[in-house]
């Protein structure tokens, strides 16, 4: 809150910290606590430059649910065995897809199932009876992942640092930048199990990577050096958006004293998938018939700045770096999830941002295309948490769906994966002043554009009411 300096995404709220060079992030947490994390902002780099953030109770506070024996982070991840600046200047420079990555990672390490990977696999020692929290956190890059540990019951407990009530799954997807916390109870006998994460992909006939990372969930009282396997879980196929549904569609907020927004002042509307660019046949032009693949919010495809931040510009009004005419709803109506027109295949390019109010209550409903191919896009609003009041699938009805919003519990996140084919509507008070970037976590599809800004200023019009930029604010 009023600490926009310290969000971090490239050329948005600050250039890129050079080699050699050092930045401070500094910030007061308000009102939150859970599992969140952190990542390197610029270009592919937070493929390895990650960890987690995690915000205990105030002292004198509990968890709303029993107090765990044992808490462990487990951050999923995503590894090439290349150097993974190199993986994105290919796919920029042909315009087709990014190379799949060569392994899923726990805690940095691939786990027993790839090759010459089992010495390092991460280990969570637990007693008989132990009540052991995991914070789950999707550090990959470009992929949407299914975790489970095998003959395990977890109780689902938290999102993006947000309690839910509590409910129990076998299975939890977590896409791209989403954290989700779980109990669960060692009431099995002592052995040793495997937790395991595989992909959820749902973009039709797209390459992906088809590997399970593991790690081992080991009682101490199991017979030491027992030489048998570890118990596997079943993870569902890689295509199981019945699994997701049931899943998500469980996830209601535990009562707080924020409000979900009734009265909305900012009604929006934003397509969100990919597209092509058309091109000339040749070694840049190697995406499907001889495109390149383009990524739009609204048919505009977000462009960068490079000679300054877009907070910069704005705080000290810098003309000509962006513009305020970003469409709130898509220029042109049509059947997002039928056949898409041949026509609407190319978005525009461009620096584009959309003013919000200050205090202004938001509601946004982001809808998924078929575009190249319908697909699953996990969005992330950066500076705010928001309430997820309605999913659904095919086109959004504003006259039917509306009706089946959830005003009551909905779930709190900052990031939601918008499903397959469907639509998702969030709401938010814009309290909190700056530039926030608006985007997809899947990476590929943020380089590709599918992103937009939000500037939100106070009462006056002006971004004067947050702090001045920070001496070490590195420059372009």
């Amino acid at each position: 809150m009023r600490t926009p300096w310290a969000d971090g995404p490239e050329y948005v709220t600050q250039c890129p910290i050079k080699p050699g060079a050092t930045y401070t992030y500094r910030f007061t947490i308000e009102n939150q606590e859970g599992t969140l994390w952190w990542h390197a902002h610029s270009r592919w780099l937070r493929a390895t430059v990650y960890g987690a953030l995690i915000i205990f109770p105030k002292s004198g506070s509990s968890y709303p649910f029993p107090k765990p024996n044992v808490e462990v982070p487990v951050i999923l991840g995503e590894w090439w065995d290349r150097n993974i600046i190199d993986v994105m200047r290919q796919a920029l420079f042909t315009g087709a897809a990014p190379n799949i990555s060569d392994a899923y990672t726990i805690n940095g390490q691939p786990g027993d199932l790839y090759r010459c990977s089992r010495k390092g696999t991460k280990k969570i020692s637990v007693k008989s009876g132990d009540r052991v929290l995991l914070r789950v956190i999707n550090a990959a890059l470009n992929q949407q992942l299914f975790f489970s540990v095998a003959n395990h019951k977890l109780t689902v407990v938290e999102a993006d640092a947000a309690y839910l009530k509590p409910f129990s799954s076998r299975v939890i997807m977590v896409g791209p930048g989403q954290t989700t916390n779980v109990l669960l109870t060692a009431d099995q006998p002592p052995a040793r199990y495997y937790m395991a994460a595989s992909a959820y992909a749902t973009a039709q006939n797209a390459p992906f990577d088809n590997t399970t990372t593991t790690a081992i969930l080991e009682y101490q009282n199991s017979r030491s050096g027992s030489s048998s396997s570890p118990v596997l879980p079943q993870l569902p196929a890689f295509n199981d958006t019945a699994t997701v549904t049931a899943f998500t569609s469980q996830m209601r907020s535990i009562p707080s004293n924020a409000k979900v927004p009734t009265k909305i002042d900012e009604n929006l509307f934003f397509t969100v998938g990919l597209g092509f660019v058309n091109c000339a046949p040749g070694p840049r032009c190697q995406g499907p018939n001889n495109t390149r693949f383009a990524a739009s919010m609204n048919n505009v495809s977000f462009v960068l700045p490079r000679r300054t931040s877009l907070l910069q510009a704005a705080y000290q009004n810098i003309p000509g770096v962006f513009t305020t005419d970003f469409p709130p709803v898509p220029p042109v109506k049509f059947d997002y999830t039928g056949n898409v027109s041949r026509a609407l295949w190319q978005p525009r390019f461009g620096t584009k941002l959309y003013k919000l109010k200050f205090d202004s209550n938001v509601q946004i409903v982001l809808q998924d295309t078929a575009i190249f191919s319908t697909e699953d896009h996990p969005i992330h609003l950066h500076g705010y948490h928001f309430f997820v009041v309605g999913q659904g699938f095919g086109n959004f009805n504003p006259q039917t769906d509306t009706s089946k919003f959830n005003l009551v519990d909905p779930p709190v996140r900052n990031t939601i994966d918008v499903p397959v084919g469907g639509w998702a509507v969030i709401r938010f008070v814009a309290d909190n002043p700056g530039v926030w970037l608006f985007h997809c976590h899947i990476d590929s599809h943020l380089t590709w554009g599918l992103a937009m800004s939000f500037l939100v200023e106070n009462g006056k019009g002006k971004l004067q009411s947050i702090e001045p930029p920070p001496a070490d604010l590195p420059t372009c």
